[in-house]
């Protein structure tokens, strides 16, 4: 109960620290001169990409303040999706028909995975439940020791749970039974979040609160190799927060990630050796194209890093302190989501705004995600929108 109680103060310290007053004078009511920490302004843009809802639909009551970042996933034409309340639905891709759902009273933490048949969910309680991804029926339930708010992953035949203890557990896709754990020890005060495991060949990849990024075997979880992503360093424990709480991005050998302390790092996978480091990040991950890395800092700005060096290929400010989420790549444009419930398309070689939509008036924590063409959002009241191109 300890951890997750520092986890949760943490998760209110950085709130304040992002979307607060940047003077005590102003915390206590007093006058200040300017207001730079408020969001800033959405700017008149010239839209050159027609965007257009293709459906909504509901996943039940969504997480609202529990910073659990919730994001459908999608597997073989079907979006799948969880609630704090409401259990775990699936919609066609297409029309947003609801095919099923699984009803249940544990509140639903962390946001689906699914593959090879599964949908698997975790639990703020720390149950984990498998279902039957073609029916929903409930294949396994079982308890791991602590709340999971990151979404599972799935691999030949084993499910793999992040914990907010810092444990990761290997589980038998066919029945729950545990093979193997692994646990990392967790910082003083951690930032409120989990990345997700990165499943590669023989290997997964884990961020961790302090800053590290861990390869590990697959098959017993023994640690193959640690590589420091954001240095914890800083006087105070709040400045020393350097979490790695978005998914990395694995692509050929190389794994891409970022952290809180707004580094964003290039690793060789199978050695664990650094390729470029860049001074630019955020908490909430990435995304990758051909050429370039792209990554919303904590500050609200969006960069593309060259996918091979590491050098600054641009920037865009204008979503300053709007709270942005992890970009998406959606055809030739990267899109983030904000705490009003906007969307934005920015072009990924140059990084202008050219198309925005909005869900409605709540705030979108969760990496938008894309299939088919079609990005599919979440927000944190639990409703689901579709989006595709004219």
């Amino acid at each position: 109960m300890k951890t997750a109680s520092i986890r949760i103060v943490g998760g209110i310290l950085i709130m304040a620290a992002l979307g607060g007053c940047s003077t005590i004078k102003g915390w206590f009511g007093g006058k200040a001169e300017e207001k730079p920490t408020e969001p800033a302004e959405l700017v008149d843009i010239t839209p050159s990409v027609s965007v257009s809802k293709l459906w909504s639909a509901s996943a039940g009551k969504g997480e609202e303040r529990l910073g659990l970042q919730q994001a459908p996933a999608v597997e073989g034409g079907r979006v799948y999706a969880a609630a704090v309340k409401g259990g775990v639905r699936a919609f066609d891709l297409q029309t947003g028909k609801q095919v099923w759902q699984y009803k249940s009273d544990l509140r639903i933490s962390g946001g689906p995975g699914a593959g090879e048949g599964l949908v698997v969910v975790g639990t703020l309680d720390g149950k984990v439940i498998a279902l039957d991804a073609a029916t929903g029926a409930e294949k396994w339930q079982v308890k791991v020791p602590n709340e999971v708010i990151a979404a599972p992953a799935i691999s030949q035949g084993v499910v793999f749970v992040r914990t907010n203890d810092g444990r990761v557990s290997a589980l038998s896709g066919d029945t729950g039974e545990r093979r193997w754990f692994w646990t990392h020890e967790l910082p003083s005060l951690t930032v409120r979040g989990n990345a997700p495991v990165v499943v590669g060949p023989g290997v997964l990849f884990a961020g961790n609160d302090d800053g590290t990024l861990a390869a590990l075997s697959g098959n017993d979880g023994r640690t193959l190799w640690t590589q420091t992503i954001g240095a914890p360093e800083g006087r105070s424990e709040l400045e020393r927060m350097a979490d790695v709480d978005g998914a990395p991005v694995l692509e050929g050998t190389t794994v891409f990630v970022t952290s809180f302390k707004k580094e964003t790092v290039a690793i060789e996978g199978p050695s664990g050796r650094p390729l470029w480091k860049r001074e630019n990040g955020g908490a909430g991950g990435l995304a990758v194209t051909s050429s370039a890395v792209l990554v919303s800092d904590p500050a609200g700005t969006v960069w593309a890093l060259d996918k091979y060096s590491g050098s600054s290929l641009w920037s865009n400010t204008t979503l300053a302190r709007r709270s942005l989420t992890a970009p998406t790549i959606h055809g030739d444009y990267a899109v983030v989501g904000d705490y009003d419930g906007y969307l934005h398309w920015l072009k990924t070689d140059n990084g202008d705004i050219v198309g925005r939509a909005r869900v409605g008036g709540k705030a979108i924590r969760g990496k938008p995600v894309v299939a088919d063409g079609i990005l599919i959002v979440q927000d944190v009241e639990g409703g689901l929108t579709a989006f595709g191109f004219k």
